[in-house]
């Protein structure tokens, strides 16, 4: 009797696999950086349709909601879907403040937060957590590559733009750790902001070699929009993140984007199996080429997939699944990546051009490796093992 009492205990307390599961998204979905949360939430819902509807061999439900780029409406959100709707994961954010206002809920609950853009510096170091994964980049990253590459080219003198919040000055901090000339001015906008002419006076006035702007969305279209208009692009070099000349930017502005730089760990023509798929699966389902954006939350999936599919479903197991999580045993449309102990990816960073296809299409075109196998400075205040 006792050892039928004690193997019936063992089988009560065994990790089941769970019948679904849940993933709470938020993301900004409205304003006019909604085409960052729509190209994320596609790319997401783009893999799970082509595993049938499932992540790791188990049904999925999305529960979407829109942080209209508030960060107390993300964490009302938040709070909802990990205490009423009881998800099995947390994803969606675009900015490091909405990020950054949800994820330590998250990780309060010991749900896994798993960022498909921002990767805020906070969670690099000191805070780091078994809880917290970054399927993207870490936020310094992309103005690292862009400082380095300024370097690389002699750039002498340069300027840096960037809106006034927690992703911006982390991007400061990046370009200002590689980029060895001299740093003519550092601005800084509103978030949001979408009228740059007191900016593009002013940097006229510095005569900067090359500016370097950090505006994701619809900042980013109106910057480009408004800084070819005032003839500057004959005289300044501009160089974005990935994102400042992606493919919702090439269809807002058309062929003034031809000849601009851009850094980052995806390009559109990588040439990989796992991208391969991805491109065509991307055009033939929503009508238009991805983004980088489209790219992450497309990763982000099968990240979670891999890990689900990992642990044979049995997601209860967190130190399970975050040891699956960490392995990151998936085909990635970036290529070859891995996890450093912080649990943010070591990864290339690429050089990219706009430029036209084959077929007269403008898009990104890949012209070297600017950054290999980075991870980010501060992995080694991280204490995790």
């Amino acid at each position: 009797m006792r050892c039928m009492a004690l193997l019936l205990a063992l089988l009560m307390n065994a990790a089941i696999a769970a019948d679904k599961v849940k993933i709470g998204f938020v993301s900004t979905l409205s304003g006019p950086n909604a085409s960052i949360g729509s190209d994320i939430r596609d790319g997401f819902n783009l893999a799970i349709k082509m595993n049938a509807g499932r992540l790791g061999g188990l049904p999925a439900e999305v529960l979407v909601g829109d942080d209209q780029l508030k960060p107390e409406l993300a964490k009302q959100l938040a709070e909802r879907y990990l205490k009423l709707d009881k998800v099995d994961f947390l994803t969606g954010g675009v900015f490091s403040n909405i990020v950054i206002a949800i994820a330590p809920d998250a990780i309060a609950n010991k749900v896994f937060y798993i960022s498909p853009n921002a990767g805020p510096a906070q969670f690099t170091g000191a805070q780091c957590s078994p809880f917290f994964f970054a399927a993207s980049w870490p936020s310094e990253a992309y103005s690292e590559a862009a400082g380095q590459y300024m370097t690389s080219k002699g750039i002498k003198n340069a300027v840096f733009l960037a809106p006034n919040y927690v992703g911006g000055q982390d991007a400061a901090t990046g370009f200002k750790r590689m980029y060895k000339g001299k740093l003519v001015d550092e601005m800084y906008t509103k978030l949001g902001q979408l009228d740059y002419a007191a900016e593009l006076s002013q940097i006229r006035a510095k005569q900067p070699e090359a500016l370097y702007v950090f505006l994701p969305g619809g900042m980013g279209i109106n910057f480009i929009k408004q800084f070819v208009a005032a003839g500057m692009s004959k005289d300044i070099q501009l160089v974005v993140p990935l994102w400042g000349s992606d493919q919702d930017i090439i269809r807002a502005v058309g062929d003034p984007m031809l000849g601009l730089f851009s850094v980052g760990h995806w390009s559109i023509d990588l040439d990989n199996p796992a991208n391969r798929k991805f491109v065509p699966a991307f055009e033939k389902e929503y009508k238009r080429l991805p983004t980088g954006y489209a790219a992450s939350g497309y990763d982000t999936a099968l990240l979670i997939d891999s890990a689900i599919r990992k642990v044979k479903g049995k997601i209860e197991d967190k130190d399970a699944v975050r040891a699956a999580l960490r392995a990151a045993d998936f085909k990635s449309v970036r290529g070859d990546f891995k996890f450093g102990r912080n649990q943010f990816p070591v990864q290339n960073y690429y050089l990219q051009v706009v430029g036209k296809a084959a077929d007269g299409r403008i898009m990104h075109k890949t012209l070297a490796t600017v950054l290999k196998d980075r991870g980010d400075a501060y992995v080694q205040d991280c204490k995790m093992k």
